[in-house]
């Protein structure tokens, strides 16, 4: 505390005493009041109208344990005496009569930014590079259609080989046959697809090709905003919402000419994969969700329903579905793609991204959402540097060695460090302090319950399916008790570790990584650092896999004998360097060799 600081709370302690000496004035009623304090002395903290209900000592020494602090009876005593006068007012705000309702598209005033002061992030052009052109019949049959990687679709209609109108009704039907095993659809956009595949192919027949998305069937996680289409953030309180504008990303993919077929299914309010609709289930295991929370992308695409789905990730939820499923997910670097028009859950760490079947068709679609929105107050201008043809030869590649010595890697993420050295790639030793970074989820979970506050207070987050204690309404709840102190303490913390991030980066190109494990992905998450995602190998599970914490009264069903799934790797890069992620993990693609087998039944 500083000096003037002390000399200011003395004053004001001494003024509080000789107000509290001063003789009562006697009101107009004849009921007693204060005197007015001597002109010219300030306000002191804790000297105003006690509100709210009455505490105790008692009251004080149970919240200790809330906050895991230790105070003596004496000190319990003197903040229980004021308490009414000193802290119950900052909660005026929400429950005083001057009460005010923050509306859901408000951001809060401080703006995190990934990029460290006095460093500069990023390529300094922004270039796009297709693979060449191979020419590639059409295929006689449907499902290999569908299958086809963003890559091959495009060029097919590019060339007009196949046209938007055909390539979408075969998702829509695709999207309606497989509905009752993957339950990934919300709402099913027909007329709106049918006639933008029209147009699409009408302007590409009249020479106005826009570019790869051109006549692109593809889906949206259900938090992005569609006009005059329910956007529900598959939650039974928001199950009836229609926006009447369309998210800053919908809007982009429109303008390139992409085809919305469905609005795809997520865990309620971004969590896991259960909706109000049911579980979304994996398509190469059935008995299993598919992950989440983008639940609905990753099955969709998992199961040629979609050439790509657009996804979020706040914690993990592009990473896990795109490994479950067996599909690419890329999550960009946080503040390239703007959220304007999307369902917030945490301004400071909600980031947009694609999921599909390929490394490059994830450019493609990165490059049409990047760039800022006044919507967004953390959106910035970046550049995409990406070359489908550029080689890889010298990138350094950075690894954990105990992470990678146990679970959750497997024989397919250590047999990844050989082939990153059979590509040329280097495989360097890196090293990131053993701190306790689940601390800094204090972060996550006191914005999620302050983006959804009311939904809390006025228990409408009782309707959602999910209520078993890891679930969002029992954490809204318990985060109202989260200290303010540890929050700026978590968020100090956060600062050391993308400081941490930093230093490693000065080291490697890239890291790759566990994709599930847990400390990374709460530190790039934390950090806003881009990550890839993509299928390496298949590994057997002996038991399905869910994403809740195991319920002794629910058992998950075995198997026997085991089932084969994919499994994937993850590459996290430098802030906006999604590029040189791309480029490696289009080189590891076509080295694993596992991209394009299929899930069984679909």
């Amino acid at each position: 505390m500083s000096s003037a600081r002390r000399r200011f709370l003395k004053r004001s302690a001494l003024g509080l005493a000789a107000v509290a000496a001063l003789p009562r004035a006697s009101s107009a009623a004849g009921g007693p009041q204060q005197a007015q304090a001597p002109a010219g002395m300030p306000p002191a903290f804790g000297t105003g109208p006690g509100t709210g209900p009455q505490v105790t000592p008692a009251t004080f020494a149970e919240a200790e344990k809330l906050v895991q602090v230790d105070y003596t009876p004496a000190e319990r005593a003197q903040a229980a005496g004021n308490w009414r006068m000193s802290m119950a007012p900052l909660c005026e705000r929400r429950t005083g009569p001057r009460r005010v309702v923050l509306d859901a598209s408000l951001a809060p005033a401080s703006r995190f930014d990934p990029v460290l002061p006095g460093v500069s992030a990023g390529p300094s052009r922004t270039r796009v590079v297709r693979s060449a052109a191979v020419p590639e019949p059409l295929p006689a049959r449907d499902e290999d259609i569908a299958f086809a990687p963003l890559t091959r679709l495009s060029r097919w209609i590019e060339s007009r080989a196949l046209t938007s109108e055909r390539l979408t009704r075969l998702c829509i039907d695709r999207l309606e046959r497989f509905q009752p095993q993957l339950n990934c659809t919300i709402t099913l956009t027909k007329d709106l697809a049918l006639a933008q595949a029209r147009r699409a192919d009408a302007e590409i027949a009249a020479g106005r090709y826009r570019g790869a998305l051109h006549g692109i069937p593809w889906g949206a996680k259900d938090l992005v905003d569609t006009a005059g289409i329910p956007t529900t953030y598959g939650a039974e309180p928001f199950r009836d919402r229609v926006p009447t504008k369309d998210a800053a990303v919908v809007a982009r993919l429109h303008e390139k000419g992409a085809v919305l077929v469905a609005k795809l299914s997520l865990g309620a309010l971004a969590l896991n994969d259960v909706w109000f609709g049911g579980e979304t289930h994996n398509p190469w295991l059935l008995e299993e969700g598919a992950s989440g929370s983008s639940a609905g992308p990753g099955a969709a695409t998992a199961a040629g329903c979609v050439a790509f789905a657009l996804a979020s990730e706040t914690g993990g939820s592009i990473i896990a579905p795109a490994m479950r499923c067996g599909v690419v997910g890329l999550r960009p670097t946080y503040g390239r793609v703007p959220r304007t028009g999307a369902m917030t859950l945490c301004w400071s760490l909600d980031k947009l991204g694609p999921m599909a079947r390929g490394v490059e068709d994830t450019l493609l679609v990165l490059a049409a959402l990047s760039g800022p929105d006044a919507g967004d107050v953390a959106s910035v201008p970046s550049h995409l540097d990406f070359d489908a043809g550029a080689g890889v030869d010298g990138l350094r590649v950075g690894y954990l060695p105990a992470w990678m010595s146990g679970p959750p890697a497997t024989e397919v993420d250590r047999a990844a460090l050989g082939t990153i050295r059979t590509l040329g790639m280097k495989p360097v030793e890196v090293s990131l302090p053993d701190w306790p970074y689940s601390s800094l989820n204090t972060i996550l979970f006191a914005e999620a319950a302050a983006a959804f506050e009311e939904l809390t207070l006025d228990r409408r987050v009782d309707q959602l399916k999910m209520q078993v204690p890891d679930a969002w309404p029992n954490l809204f709840r318990q985060s109202r008790f989260l200290s303010a102190v540890d929050f700026v303490q978590a968020d100090r913390l956060r600062l050391l570790v993308a400081r941490e991030m930093a230093r490693v980066f000065d080291e490697v190109d890239l890291v790759l990584v566990p994709s599930l494990r847990d400390e990374m992905l709460t530190i790039s998450n934390q950090t806003g650092h881009p990550s890839l995602t993509l299928r390496a190998g298949f590994v057997e599970v002996t038991r399905a896999r869910s994403d809740w914490a195991p319920d002794l009264a629910r058992p998950l069903p075995t198997f026997s004998p085991p089932r084969r799934v994919p499994h994937g790797i993850t590459l996290v890069g430098r802030l906006f360097d999604e590029g040189t992620l791309g480029r490696a993990g289009l080189a590891l693609e076509r080295a694993f060799g596992v991209a394009e087998e299929r899930p069984p039944g679909f």
